[in-house]
């Protein structure tokens, strides 16, 4: 008899194993979606104050920290967690203590060098002493993250879902609570400080109760060189990644007057949330379920266009909606004035999303089939194009330069379509038409009733769920049958 475990490994998925992924992924898919919707709300709600009592300034000041944080995560992990869950076979515990302990040391590391950042005052210039502590905050936040990373891969191995997502409520809540509270008390920038100390200590507690594992400390050269085989590359893919987006940033940030960055900042925040609210949910989702099925390309096929499909379905309208609505918001607000001069940049950072909302599938789905290769190639690609155009832009029109190439340089996402479709025979266009043709739709009516929606907070409101009617009403048009079919599909796996 062949032992289970053994079959698995060498991906002779039987037909029950298979329905059972498609059934943890879907659960998965929709509790990633619903907690989402609680968190984001949640996230609008802190923005919406933020954007209050917040100054464009102390949007640069949190920018540019985080902007730091993000590109030295880089060095915390070397890609050793995205090994073990694309792994093939099941982690051994040797592979478990060998991550952990790799990671604990390089964010111990991370730690002692931002700690000496902020304690020879290297920044205080720029951020001020306010910006130093929400730094050290951040960088104490490393090590305590460390301690979920081993339970968390235990968990999307499993794809354990449901308990996964657990933390980050707690997390975010928390988070977000003590910042809206401080922010109203006039914290300031300072608010982030004990959001962040909070945040980390209460998901490290969260995560151990779920999904409790006793931290060891052993490196084995085995399953070092074993993880790091796959995990360099990815790695590799996303150092680029972070030299793309947060390393140019901070760039912009040392650049660029503090107000300016400030505008930036507060336009590139509120243009992800659509992205954090579909795409970011799916594609959690999608990496350990995709290198599950990384041999059967048929239903790796269905399952990268469904995700495409109802992606689109989602981001599409919420995308029109903001880059069309947030003008008459800002009139509204009178507290909102002040952002004014940022809507151009958030309106194309929100129209770069859609292409992102297509491409970043893609680019996970081939991450989950071992063609790291390949998508190496791409983000190169994207970088040095980064790189080159937006100087050129900054100069040309200041802050607003930097959405005008990312704005352009989200075309050429058109390559990952091409480049996915070399190793997955996958329909793209047919799967995203109608979203685009009633996204088109919804943006010709908002835009023509434009003058009248910043009137009042009624004609907001009405102008708002009209054109989303538009939206639903051509979209049904175009592709009722279709919508219907995966919206029984989705119910046979709940």
């Amino acid at each position: 008899m062949v032992d289970p475990e053994i079959a698995l490994a060498a991906d002779e998925l039987s037909s029950a194993e298979i329905d059972k992924i498609k059934k943890k992924s879907v659960r998965g898919v929709l509790s990633f979606f619903l907690r989402t919707l609680l968190l984001q709300g949640i996230g609008l709600t802190s923005a919406f104050v933020l954007s209050a009592f917040f100054s464009p300034e102390d949007f640069g000041v949190f920018g540019i920290v985080t902007q730091i944080i993000a590109l030295l995560v880089f060095f915390s992990d070397i890609g050793l967690a995205a090994s073990l869950i694309q792994k093939k076979e099941e982690p051994s515990e040797d592979d478990l203590k060998t991550a952990f302990s790799v990671q604990l040391i390089l964010s111990l590391l991370i730690f002692l060098l931002v700690y000496f950042i902020v304690k020879l005052d290297f920044l205080s210039g720029k951020i001020g002493s306010d910006g130093n502590l929400v730094l050290l905050a951040l960088a104490i936040s490393f090590p305590l993250a460390t301690f979920k990373t081993i339970p968390s891969i235990i968990l999307e191995r499993k794809l354990d879902f449901n308990k996964l997502i657990l933390p980050q409520i707690f997390e975010q809540i928390v988070f977000h609570v003590i910042l809206i509270v401080l922010a109203w008390k006039g914290y300031g920038v300072s608010s982030y400080f004990y959001a962040i100390l909070c945040r980390s200590v209460v998901g490290l507690l969260v995560m151990q109760i779920i999904q409790p594992w006793l931290p060891r400390l052993k490196i084995t050269k085995k399953s070092l060189k074993g993880l790091l085989g796959f995990g360099v590359k990815f790695q590799i893919n996303d150092f680029l990644a972070r030299i793309k987006d947060q390393l140019y940033f901070l760039a912009l940030g040392a650049f660029l007057p503090l107000k300016d960055f400030g505008y930036l900042q507060w336009a590139k925040n509120w243009s992800m949330y659509p992205y954090n609210l579909t795409v970011q949910n799916v594609m959690a989702i999608t990496f350990p379920t995709f290198s599950r099925l990384q041999s059967h390309k048929d239903l790796l096929k269905k399952a990268i266009e469904k995700s495409i499909y109802f992606i689109a379905l989602f981001i599409f309208p919420i995308l029109v909606g903001m880059s069309i609505f947030i003008y008459p918001l800002t009139e509204l607000v009178d507290k909102y004035n002040k952002w004014q001069p940022a809507i151009f940049s958030f309106v194309l950072f929100s129209l770069s999303v859609g292409w992102s909302a297509i491409s970043t599938p893609l680019i996970n789905s081939l991450n989950a089939i071992g063609k790291i290769d390949q998508t190496l190639k791409l983000m190169v690609f994207w970088t040095v194009l980064t790189w080159v155009l937006t100087p050129i832009l900054v100069w040309k029109f200041a802050f607003n330069g930097v959405a005008i190439a990312a704005f352009l340089i989200s075309f050429t996402s058109i390559f990952s379509v091409f480049m996915a479709k070399k190793y997955i025979n996958l329909e793209i266009f047919k799967n995203i038409w109608p979203q685009l043709l009633a996204a088109l739709a919804m943006a010709l009516f908002g835009v023509a009733g434009l003058e009248w929606w910043g009137k009042s907070y009624w004609l907001f409101f009405a102008g708002g769920l009209t054109s989303f009617l538009v939206y639903l009403l051509v979209f049904l048009s175009f592709s009722k049958a279709r919508f219907w079919q995966e919206i029984k599909s989705l119910r046979k796996n709940i």
